[in-house]
């Protein structure tokens, strides 16, 4: 399979919706460490509630008005700072694709790169700055890689996968600029940022439909 239709995104989106579900506990003990500790159960919730808000939201043979709808609600449920940023990465990587009735590997690609454009757009921050967008605008740039090179969407994800972790691995030797993490900037040497980490998972829950778990 290397076409998703619009009735289909729901399936897409589950694997992320699984994956917060079974790593809440983790990412909100990274986020105590580092700030308020409730990254996990804010990506648990938003992510949990994303595959019915997109079977809600269909717009009938529109996968990117689907996605933005569906990002905007999205928006209204998790209103912290990173239940923002993933709605607005939802929204953008909607309108990336626009009005298509299915999703094949050019779509993807392009859904990645908007996701990560849309984060840094809507959280002002560039690559360096120890946040999730170092790990997703990674993700995004292999996948693309991997579609010039012929991939289907699963090797997409994989590759995906792959430069999100080496994304994640370079927050290690970062210091954080943001929220209360900048305040304990100190303890951040050697440790990856959770955000970060949560973007790894983000891709990781999305790859599940085509290769299942991932680890």
């Amino acid at each position: 399979m290397d076409r998703i239709t619009c009735h289909e995104l729901p399936e897409l989106f589950q694997g992320a919706a699984d994956i917060f579900g079974e790593k809440k506990e983790e990412l909100c003990e990274m986020d105590a460490r580092m700030g308020d500790g409730d990254l996990g159960l804010t990506m648990q919730k938003g992510f949990g509630a994303l595959p019915q808000l997109i079977r809600d939201n269909e717009a009938e043979g529109d996968i990117g008005k689907t996605l933005m709808k569906a990002g905007m609600k999205m928006a209204a449920l998790v209103p912290s700072t990173m239940g923002t940023l993933m709605s607005s990465g939802i929204m953008e990587g909607g309108k990336a694709i626009g009005k298509k009735g299915e999703m094949g590997p050019k779509e993807l690609a392009d859904f990645l790169a908007g996701f990560a454009r849309g984060i840094a757009h809507r959280g002002k921050c560039q690559l360096g700055d120890r946040t999730i967008l170092d790990a997703v605008d990674a993700g995004a740039r292999k996948a693309r890689q991997a579609l010039t090179e012929g991939a289907d969407m699963g090797a997409m994800l994989r590759r995906a996968v792959e430069g999100a972790k080496e994304g994640v691995k370079a927050t290690e030797d970062m210091l954080p600029k943001y929220g209360k993490a900048a305040v304990f900037s100190a303890k951040a040497r050697g440790v990856p940022d959770q955000g970060a980490v949560a973007g790894q998972y983000f891709l990781e829950g999305l790859g599940r439909y085509f290769l299942g778990n991932l680890n």
